[in-house]
């Protein structure tokens, strides 16, 4: 028997009564430009969102939200687009391994639905497909499960949508956290759509979400520990080494994948190893510990074209630690990915994990707080997040010169404020690598700014910065800064991570 649910009520709290006093100042305003509401969930359900996926309606039925929980259920949402009380619930499977990876992908002759639902496990990805029409997975099949599980609550197995290629591309943590005890544990797998399985990428720590960049290529997240001395967003690329050397040895099971690669020195730094280790790959985005979260999650970029507001193209990043959603604007030098990073939308009601974007520009956020804790005091929640259509003052993007930065605002600059090198201040730190835990910032120095060029269009400044330094964040704050129309810039500091300093090219 099939059961449908219909509610009429939102569960928990609201966003103003479950965040402190500086959180609600900042959800306030906030909510001039992005507005978050509570879903409605099934009553039943402990649903601890792991994943999402948008499901476009076929033969009839209309779109759908699967949303997978980490108690190895997935629910189908109908109506999420519209009002709250007439979203409806449909239970599509249960007695899966805590699903943190969802894909759907159309099939001729596969169901009524015409399509699979492919899911990353513990253990596997498995595809499902409601076969009679009745709403719920009557076929579960395993497509692969060429990697190790032992039962450790940290062996977690994060899934991504399908590249161009067909293939998933799944990051694996680590056993425990810290070492490889089960096959391919710590690297990232690609699996196609027929089962194929292609070890990819090793040196992976503790995952917490994988996602694409517009352009295609895949990143994801690892997590402060042994060898990351701070969260980071990563770029894979295929045949390299992230970091974490404790799945090393099962590079005898990967022939595609070359030698090892060498032993990275404990207490070196990560500029300084990639001299010596070929294979090593920078992270992209350093996020600064605690300052922009503890616990990097999901990954998913703004295809929305402005649908979403004025960061079409960036990369947004969930923190489940601390509740909110961050945003970074990435580019290549030297074919090393590189970028800036700075916070976005907070006050979710529990750890943000999991994000989607539906067709119409929705970003939908799923959490939980299992296993850590989080600012979101709710133990679960699934959360949609509009934009206004209200632009805010906002620095839009960070990008590097061979002297300094260019920052870009979504809006033109008061010239007096911005063209003032007092209004700005700069520094440069880093992180110890090595095999403790994490690490202190290190390294940190004054980078003096000396210079302010402004564009003719008031959106850009050019900054004269000096000691630059390759493999340091270099932290930028903007204080007094005010759009022409008199409107305060809304965030005021922003984080770039240089891996490569361009060439100065010759007169």
């Amino acid at each position: 028997m099939v059961t449908v649910l219909r509610f009429t009520q939102l569960i928990g709290l609201s966003l103003a009564v479950c965040c402190g006093p500086a959180l609600c100042s900042e959800a306030a305003e906030q909510a001039d430009f992005w507005t978050i509401e509570q879903l409605p969930t099934p009553p039943d359900a402990e649903l601890e969102v792991g994943a999402l996926e948008w499901i476009p309606g076929v033969n009839g039925r209309s779109d759908r939200l699967a949303v997978a929980s980490r108690r190895g259920e997935i629910w189908m949402a109908t109506g999420t687009e519209g009002e709250t009380t007439g979203i409806r619930w449909q239970r599509f499977a249960a007695g899966l391994h805590e699903v943190l990876g969802l894909a759907w992908r159309p099939a001729d002759g596969v169901g009524p639905d015409a399509g699979w639902l492919y899911a990353t496990q513990r253990g596997e990805v498995s595809r499902l497909a409601d076969d009679d029409g009745d709403g719920r997975a009557d076929r579960f099949e395993t497509v692969s499960d060429g990697w190790g599980i032992n039962g450790d609550y940290h062996e977690y197995a994060f899934g991504s949508k399908f590249d161009a290629a067909g293939d998933i591309w799944v990051v694996l943590c680590l056993t425990g956290s810290s070492s490889s005890k089960s096959l391919f544990r710590g690297w990232c797998l690609r699996v196609n759509e027929n089962g194929t399985t292609v070890p990819t990428c090793s040196g992976i720590r503790s995952p917490g979400g994988v996602g694409f960049g517009c352009d295609g290529e895949v990143y994801y997240t690892d997590n402060q520990g042994l060898w990351n001395g701070t969260c980071s967003l990563k770029h894979l690329v295929p045949g390299d080494f992230m970091g974490h050397p404790g799945g090393n040895r099962w590079y005898e099971q990967a022939p595609g994948m070359g030698e090892p690669p060498v032993e990275p020195k404990s207490g070196s730094r990560i500029a300084t190893e990639m001299q010596r280790i070929e294979q090593l790959r920078p992270p992209a985005v350093q996020f600064p510990y605690d300052l922009m979260g503890k616990s990097a999650a999901g990954v998913v970029c703004d295809t929305t074209e402005g649908g979403f507001g004025p960061f079409a193209g960036q990369l947004l990043v969930t923190d489940q630690s601390h509740s909110i959603v961050m945003r970074c604007c990435i580019e290549e030098v030297e074919g090393i990915r590189q970028g800036a990073c700075f916070r976005m939308l907070e006050g979710f009601r529990s750890g943000s994990l999991a994000e989607q974007f539906s067709p119409t520009g929705t970003l939908y956020v799923g959490g939980t707080n299992r296993g850590w804790g989080s600012r979101g005091p709710g133990s679960f929640a699934l959360e949609r997040v509009r934009w206004t259509g209200t632009t805010p003052f906002e620095i839009r993007a960070m990008r590097i010169l061979p002297t300094g930065f260019e920052i870009e605002f979504t809006q033109p600059v008061d010239p007096v404020t911005a063209a003032d090198p007092a209004r700005y201040d700069a520094r440069g730190f880093t992180y110890i690598y090595q095999s403790g835990y994490g690490s202190p910032v290190v390294d940190e120095e004054p980078c003096p700014i000396t210079a302010v060029e402004l564009s003719a269009d008031g959106r850009r400044v050019r900054l004269t910065v000096g000691n630059l330094r390759e493999g340091c964040l270099h932290e930028l704050q903007a204080t007094g800064l005010r759009s022409t129309a008199g409107e305060p810039l809304r965030t005021t500091t922003g984080w770039y991570t240089l891996n490569r300093l361009p060439v100065l090219a010759a007169e």
